[in-house]
């Protein structure tokens, strides 16, 4: 199997007329880390419940694990993982005996091994010494925690997390970005949509930009990341006067920052040692100059004109 989940003109039409996502055509490669990312009301949450099989698209179609969804829903469900819009938790039961709750709905689980299972989700995501209390008394990020533990209670084919990082702090959102890269090397595909470009461009190996219901792109993170263009930026301690030059030989977009100088090229060819000749014989000091390397986040700017939304 080339690709665990694609799909073929998906589209969700909600009643009232409202088109959530409109004929996606979507492929995510076996074995890959796949970010799937996208602004506010872009469709993302839409189309992982269409491929959860927990709504019906209004057209196209959708297969994962090489089956079509929904109507393979109780063949495909039982080898995917899934963290969607947050964990659903018993309060009432620590977080411990919620696991057990989970493992015991799963036909395909033993019971005679559901103890170590649940033990061993615990310690994967750190709460093990946090298994006796009540999930009521959890933080959020600590609820995450025990979502994830649930999706993982089993060897799963895919995982499809939903903003897993949601809520944790910088030591928790590393130690979940090395326990997906931990899944990725057993031969997991990981699914997963975040708001957080930089946690996707350090862990995932391909990704999708949504907006407004429809596919902008797909493909290796590398690859949407060198479709951008680089920033050109000049370390100087002359500033002032290399942003006044650098706007007069056509570079676009200047801006200052202490010592530093950053701009977009324009679009026809330009000599970057001219540029920086330019600058020497005008005076300007120049104690770095080059071009940065374009980050996912440039490619989402280039890509939808606009800042990426954190609320999506």
């Amino acid at each position: 199997m080339t690709a665990v989940i694609e799909t073929q003109g998906l589209t969700k039409r909600y009643r009232g007329g409202q088109l959530a996502v409109d004929r996606l055509d979507l492929t995510v490669p076996a074995g890959s880390v796949f970010g799937f990312l996208g602004p506010n009301g872009s469709g993302k949450t839409t189309t992982i419940r269409m491929l959860m099989g927990l709504i019906e698209p209004t057209a196209g179609t959708a297969t994962v694990l090489g089956k079509p969804m929904p109507r393979a829903v109780r063949t495909v469900l039982p080898q995917v993982g899934a963290l969607i819009e947050g964990p659903a938790l018993y309060g009432f039961l620590s977080g411990r005996d919620n696991l057990l709750r989970y493992d015991s709905a799963d036909p395909s689980a033993d019971p005679r091994t559901r103890r170590a299972r649940v033990t061993t989700a615990l310690d994967r995501v750190g709460l093990t010494q946090a298994a006796a209390k009540k999930a009521k008394a959890y933080s959020l990020g600590m609820k995450q925690r025990l979502g994830l533990a649930a999706a993982l209670l089993q060897p799963r084919h895919l995982l499809v997390l939903d903003e897993p990082t949601n809520g944790l702090d910088p030591q928790g959102m590393r130690e979940i970005r090395s326990l997906v890269r931990e899944l990725a090397a057993d031969g997991t595909t990981v699914f997963l949509s975040s708001h957080l470009l930089d946690e996707i461009e350090q862990v995932c190996t391909h990704a999708a930009v949504m907006a407004q219901g429809r596919l902008l792109t797909q493909g290796s993170v590398a690859d949407l990341a060198a479709g951008a263009r680089g920033r050109l930026a000049v370390t100087t301690p002359d500033p002032g006067d290399a942003a006044r030059l650098l706007k007069e030989l056509g570079v676009i977009e200047v801006s200052v920052e202490e010592d530093r100088v950053t701009g977009e090229l324009p679009a026809k060819d330009v000599e970057l040692a001219e540029l920086n000749a330019a600058l020497v014989r005008a005076g300007v000091r120049v104690r770095g100059f080059g071009i940065e390397r374009a980050s996912l986040e440039d490619a989402f700017v280039a890509l939808t004109g606009e800042g990426f939304d954190v609320a999506g």
